[in-house]
């Protein structure tokens, strides 16, 4: 994960920066694993409000790279970086309060970090404020708010919240029960080859089948061959 977000910064120059670049030396040295030497040159910025930096020492420490594995000194660094407004630090945040790790357990704030994070469109985070309102933790439990953010982050892509909301229109949680539906977005899971979805998709495709008729079914095979994530139509 650390690597992959590492990555995607370096990946916001078009072009090579023209001085010697103290976050790129931090950047490069990540990708290359020397983690310590990313610790050393990161901190500085983190130290100086850089919300990035913040957000990169968070995952060092909750990831044991480059230092010794400390869950709570993660939570501190993810804090800083998700008040200012960094989406994936306020979802790791979120799930920090959701699971009790580092911080004490609070479904309440895991909720409101999720929350935020899922107003910028993070579909992770959306998939969990969707399970937060199915299983009425941190919030009154409400189905029909569960599937609602379940399809912005299933719009987008997202394969748990595909698998999610099929499950939904399957027992007819706050939406109608549609079997079509519900085989369209677990094919749509199944065919991202993405775990831990893959496998409970298909088995749950191969039980509705089922119950299915055969033009409901190529009714939904037909959906599924036409979809696009959200804003690539």
């Amino acid at each position: 994960m650390l690597r992959h977000m590492l990555t995607t910064r370096l990946q916001r120059w078009t072009e090579p920066p023209a001085i010697v670049d103290p976050w790129n030396d931090a950047m490069t040295a990540g990708m290359r694993g020397d983690y310590v030497e990313a610790m050393q040159l990161l901190r500085p910025f983190a130290e100086q409000g850089d919300a990035d930096a913040q957000y990169f020492l968070g995952l060092m420490y909750d990831e044991g790279q480059g230092v010794m594995q400390d869950f709570a000194e993660a939570a501190k660094w993810y804090r800083k970086a998700a008040e200012q407004g960094v989406g994936d630090a306020q979802n790791t945040l979120g799930t920090m309060y959701d699971e009790g790790q580092g911080v004490r357990q609070n479904y309440a704030e895991a909720v409101k970090w999720y929350r935020k994070a899922a107003e910028q469109g993070l579909d992770d985070a959306q998939n969990n404020l969707g399970i937060m309102y199915e299983k009425g933790h941190g919030v009154e439990q409400n189905d029909a708010e569960a599937a609602q953010w379940y399809r912005m982050a299933a719009e987008q892509g997202f394969a748990l919240a595909q698998y999610n909301l099929g499950l939904m229109y399957c027992r007819g949680g706050g939406v109608d029960r549609d079997y079509t539906l519900a085989y369209m977005w677990w094919s749509l899971a199944v065919a991202q080859n993405s775990e831990p979805t893959r496998k409970p998709a298909q088995k749950n495709m191969d039980m509705i089948v089922k119950l299915m008729r055969a033009d409901q079914v190529a009714e939904a095979q037909r959906m599924a061959a036409v979809w696009t994530p959200k804003g690539h139509q």
